[in-house]
Formats: structure tokens, sequence, C-alpha cells
């Protein structure tokens, strides 16, 4: 017996992530072939490859996810718009949204309110679903407090701890993250409101990665790591594992 839960249930939290800027088309079909053979919630994918995304996973239960405004959020906010509709055309039917990071830190939430406001209404007049950014590396509490209010009053339908590009000078001198700690989540789970879930990225990198952050309320999460995550998954269930090599990767997200 084993406390670890179905494979598929935990297949079905992740959303596989192939947004690292070195990886060439070939890298990118491979990525979607093991979000596919892996019964993915979804390949999230760099914007421009969402159409051959699309064609990849089609016939599939895997959804093909892109992000907007990526790393820093920091496009204006028709430019996300504009972002956010073609990558719904295109064949996106899950959105992630890099908040203005530069504007939560400036305390400008008139922006943000309008900012937030108009990529939901985006979202929502394509019928895909939305999760929003934070980067709670470079974040103080309160700030991520005030977002996930205002994403609960716009209707959001994610809150999303990280990128995994939000590089920050650590106390040895070098520039690393922290990314899905349980702190930030904890908050993010007691201040946002019901129906608003929770995306853990940044350092979900091991199957017990993924059962702490699932433990915490989350019921998405960002991996680079799928295969090996989902094969330690499958040795604790006592079967055999996929068999297959994990799509190349250049980042640990």
């Amino acid at each position: 017996m084993t406390d670890c839960p179905p494979i598929a249930d935990l297949a079905r939290m992740i959303d596989h992530s192939a947004l690292h800027p070195t990886m060439t088309d070939r890298e990118l079909e491979g990525h979607c072939a093991t979000a596919r053979d892996n019964a993915c919630a979804s390949i999230c994918i760099k914007p421009y490859a969402v159409p051959m995304a699309r064609a990849r996973l089609a016939g599939s239960a895997t959804a093909v996810c892109t992000v907007i405004g990526f790393p820093h959020g920091s496009n204006a906010i028709g430019i996300k718009v504009a972002e956010t509709l073609r990558a719904c055309d295109e064949g996106a039917t899950e959105i992630d949204l890099v908040v203005n990071i530069g504007k939560v830190l400036s305390e400008d939430w008139g922006y943000l309110a309008a900012e937030l406001g108009e990529l939901q209404a985006a979202v929502v007049s394509r019928k895909a679903i939305s999760k929003v950014i934070f980067e709670v590396d470079f974040l103080k509490d309160a700030h991520i407090v005030k977002l996930c209010r205002m994403c609960s009053d716009v209707g959001v339908h994610f809150v999303k701890t990280s990128t995994g590009y939000g590089y920050v000078k650590q106390a040895n001198g070098d520039y690393n993250y922290k990314g899905a700690t349980s702190e930030a989540l904890k908050l993010m789970a007691a201040n946002v409101a019901p129906g608003v879930q929770l995306k853990a990225a940044g350092g979900v990198r091991t199957l017990d990665d993924l059962l702490r952050v699932r433990a915490l309320g989350c019921t998405r999460v960002g991996a680079t790591a799928t295969v090996a995550i989902l094969d330690e998954a499958r040795k604790r269930h006592g079967l055999a594992v996929s068999g297959k090599p994990a799509a190349a990767s250049a980042s640990g997200y």
C-alpha cells in the first residue's frame, strides 16, 4: 500500500513547462509528446509555438497553455491583451499572465486593477482559463495579499507563485529563486476568494515537492521534471516506470 495518490490524478495537476529561451522547435515538439504521453493537464509552451502544440495535441486531453508578458510582465496593457487574444485564437485554452511586477512594487493599484480587469475580460471572451503569475520572490507579503484580493475581485481562475525565472541575488552572491514556498502558498490560499485555485511553480522538481504543494491546496503545478516526478509515483505504486526518456530540458523550473 502507498499514500501516493493515483498516477492519473498527479498527471492532471501538471502543466508541463517548455519555456526556456534556448529550446528549439524540435525540443518543443518533444515536450508536447511528453505532456501528451503522460496525460498532463497542459503543455505550457512559448507563445509562437501555440499552433504547433495545438496540432501535436489534437485529440488528446492535454490542453495548450501559453504565457503572456513573460517573464517580467512589463508590456503595455494593450499589448498583453493582444497577445492573449492571439494566443487563444491560435489554439491556447489556458493563459498564464505575468502581472506587471514593477507596478506591484510601485503599489500602483489603479493601474493593476485596469490590467487585471482587461486581461481577464480578454480570457473570458475566448472561454479560456486565466492564471495570474505573481513572482513571489520579488514581493512582500502585503503585495501578495493585495494581489490575491484584486485577482479575486476580477474573477481570475488561478493565482500562480512564479515564472521560474525570477532570479534574486542570494546571500552567497548567486542568483536563484525560492519559488513555490510553503509560506507563500499558505498566504495566497488564505487571501483568495473561494473558487480561485492555486498553481505552484518554481522549484517543484520532485514527487515530494508536488505532494507538499498538493497538501497546501494547489490543484496545478508547473514543472519540467514531469517524467521523473511521475516515474517516482509509479515506483511508489509498485508499477513499472514509463521507459520513455524525458524531453531535453535546459531548466529545472
